[in-house]
């Protein structure tokens, strides 16, 4: 199903995103026997596509890459039947029967039940200059832009487990690497406390938030100003990219005001991913909950595929 071609028919679920919730959520639907599609407007797998290695994932225990995961989820939904289309869902109508998703190609897909499994993206630092500089030197994924700075120094900011692991990753390619956190450890799982208390060319500047970006003759990022939020001390750190990783905003913009959500903009569901409207189900990341994991992510896949097929009376 591509963007080009008009969706008339009326499908059993209709699962919007394709990262771990997704997709499971394809592929459970699919082997319930359900007419289900999974649309994406990038490509499938999410941030799990983008990240390095997968460590805590069961089953793999020298870990396994996120592309590599994310592929071989998407082909196996493929292979019991679900189907995967190319769209940017913009806008939504949960009231209506059937409910209708609309795209920015135009088209209209039509579907007795929804899964909403958009995710998350990275939460953006706020400070001036940061949008002027986003691509150059600014970025919020280590893995896909890492390379581009191979010898030179890196900031990432943030204290939890995906600045840690981006930590780690830079230091294998970054001649030096600050990690800068607002307090004075890290959130991060302690396994990555230890790694990164081990590596020689990481330094901890703690106790310190980002103030301001500048720039080099040639516009892009040649220091990220911090500052020290207990004494207010400002302190320049010459780098060559800042990597951001402090944390996500949920993806629900184009649900506008047809579910629930919280002060965060998260989708409000029970563990069963039920939501404020009958038939429409939330999976993943984009819905409230404490752990936001790939095996968490799938678990609420699984359930609200159950949750689809038991709605439409399978």
């Amino acid at each position: 199903m591509s963007s080009g071609t008009e969706q008339k028919d009326v499908l059993d679920v209709a699962v919007v995103g394709a990262g771990p919730a997704g997709l499971t959520a394809g592929l459970y639907a699919a082997r319930a026997g359900l007419n289900v599609a999974v649309f994406e407007r990038i490509s499938a797998g999410g941030q799990l596509a983008q990240t390095e290695i997968i460590e805590n994932y069961p089953g793999f225990p020298e870990g396994t890459g996120g592309f590599e995961l994310a592929f071989a989820m998407q082909q196996q939904a493929v292979n019991f039947g679900a189907v995967m289309g190319s769209e940017d869902i913009v806008s939504v109508d949960l009231s209506a029967s059937p409910k209708v998703l609309r795209a920015a190609s135009g088209n209209e897909i039509l579907a007795r039940t929804v899964i909403v499994a958009t995710g998350a993206r990275p939460r953006n630092l706020g400070i001036d200059r940061e949008d002027e500089l986003k691509g150059r030197g600014v970025s919020y994924c280590a893995t896909c832009d890492g390379n581009f700075f191979r010898g030179k120094t890196a900031v990432v900011v943030g204290g939890g487990d995906t600045a840690a692991a981006d930590a780690i990753y830079l230091s294998r390619i970054c001649e030096k690497v600050y990690v800068v956190h607002r307090r004075d450890k890290l959130r991060a799982t302690a396994v990555y406390h230890k790694r990164l208390e081990a590596l020689p060319n990481v330094e901890f500047v703690w106790n310190s938030v980002p103030d301001q970006l500048v720039s080099g003759d040639n516009g892009a990022v040649s220091a990220l100003r911090v500052k020290d939020v207990e004494t207010g001390e400002v302190r320049e750190i010459a780098t060559d990219a800042v990597f951001v990783a402090i944390g996500t905003v949920p993806n629900t913009e184009f649900l506008g005001d047809a579910l629930e959500l919280n002060e965060g903009g998260y989708i409000v569901s029970d563990e069963t991913g039920r939501t404020s409207v009958p038939g429409v189900f939330a999976a993943g990341d984009v819905r409230t909950k404490s752990l936001r994991q790939v095996s968490t992510a799938i678990s609420d896949g699984a359930q609200a595929a159950e949750n689809a097929a038991e709605f439409e009376g399978i």
